[in-house]
């Protein structure tokens, strides 16, 4: 066992009902005014009224900003890191899906770092401390409540910029699953298998530990237990927790590990042409773990038992083959494309999509040793069809 490192600041508080006490929650922790980074969609259907009318139960100053859109961009984050100065916020929460708790984040290391958020790109590069920063996700997926990191597209290049720091684990993870009830099978299903693949490639990162493996382990099992029931009864309370639960374990796990090639490739997916996150990842992740197969047999057949796969008469190397048959079938039950192409992505920008995903640190921590004509594979495999 190789010498490791853990490091998890982040309180959680987790339970029905929460986003309504969020105030009371929140306060010990607040300075004068707070920050809430959300999206329009989110700010005007009324999910959010408890989590307001706590904030004014405990004569908490807020502002909100609602322009957070999917994929975020350093436009937006600019937009964001104006307004928070102009109403002189000085703690910060990200409510709603990982766009908008990313998008937190980078306004809270914005308020305090010069430049652009593009200088800091990389690992623990932020010259000063953050502003205070919270959660509360609305979707079950990117694990942003837990996670050091954030992505912004630099609208120039499309690249997806990744930023980690230690500074940007949230302070506090609120876990509320009454706010996904209402979420659409569509968005469930992306979701879940964003959280998914981040399970899967934590767990066979070349990063991993005993620690974060742990973790994931217990992602996969959770999700293979629980998101055919949230996609097929969204009104399942049981069923939405434990996706929720599924999600911030998994991005606790992969704030340790890192991802790979799923996540590599995606961002390039996202940037380019726009493509929402998790589904990226889903339609892409049967392709990679058909590659990275020969590479992890052993612990992909621990993520296929996980998954619920009877391995007891399949080889190791059979066992392992099957986790790329399980996710394909899962995909198809929750309606999410089998190729690429179906997305939306043109080969044509395919040397660009090979030159910004080997620029990703996820490249370096895949299990199987990946160079540019793999990478190449995988997307022209992903667009064809090919497993």
């Amino acid at each position: 066992m190789n010498a490791f490192n853990y490091y998890f600041p982040t309180m959680l508080k987790s339970g029905i009902g929460l986003a309504a006490q969020a105030g009371a929650l929140l306060k010990p922790h607040l300075r004068r005014r707070l920050l809430v980074v959300t999206d329009a969609g989110l700010a005007g259907c009324g999910l959010l009224d408890g989590f307001f009318a706590s904030l004014r139960a405990e004569d908490i100053g807020y502002e909100v900003f609602s322009g957070v859109e999917p994929n975020p961009s350093t436009a937006v984050l600019d937009q964001a890191v104006a307004f928070l100065k102009a109403h002189e916020c000085d703690t910060v929460i990200g409510v709603g899906g990982g766009s908008s708790i990313d998008t937190a984040k980078g306004v809270a290391a914005m308020a305090t770092n010069p430049g652009s958020i593009l200088d800091y790109e990389g690992y623990d590069r932020l010259k000063h401390a953050p502003l205070p920063v919270f959660a509360i996700p609305t979707t079950s997926g990117t694990g942003s409540e837990c996670t050091a990191s954030t992505v912004f597209t630099n609208q120039e290049t499309l690249f997806k910029t990744v930023i980690i720091s230690p500074a940007l684990f949230p302070r506090l993870a609120i876990l509320d699953a009454s706010l996904t009830l209402g979420l659409p099978p569509s968005i469930t299903a992306a979701t879940g298998m964003d959280a998914l693949t981040h399970a899967i490639e934590s767990y066979v990162s070349k990063q991993a530990n005993p620690v974060s493996q742990a973790l994931a382990i217990g992602a996969v099992r959770m999700i293979g237990e629980n998101l055919r029931r949230a996609f097929y009864v969204g009104s399942d309370v049981a069923a939405r927790e434990h996706m929720l639960l599924a999600s911030f374990l998994a991005g606790v796990a992969f704030s340790q590990s890192k991802l790979g090639n799923v996540h590599a490739i995606s961002h390039t997916f996202g940037g380019v042409f726009n493509i929402a996150h998790g589904i990226a990842n889903a339609a892409l992740l049967p392709y990679v773990l058909a590659f990275n197969a020969p590479a992890c047999p052993e612990r992909l057949r621990d993520v296929a038992i996980a998954l619920g796969v009877d391995t007891r008469a399949m080889s190791v190397d059979e066992a392992a083959r099957a986790v790329v048959g399980q996710v394909a079938e899962l995909n198809q039950a929750l309606g999410i494309p089998a190729t690429i192409r179906e997305l939306g992505v043109d080969l044509a920008y395919l040397p660009q999509m090979v030159s910004d995903s080997m620029r990703s640190g996820n490249v370096l921590v895949n299990p199987r040793l990946t160079t540019a004509a793999d990478i190449e594979r995988i997307i022209t495999n992903a667009y064809h069809g090919v497993l």
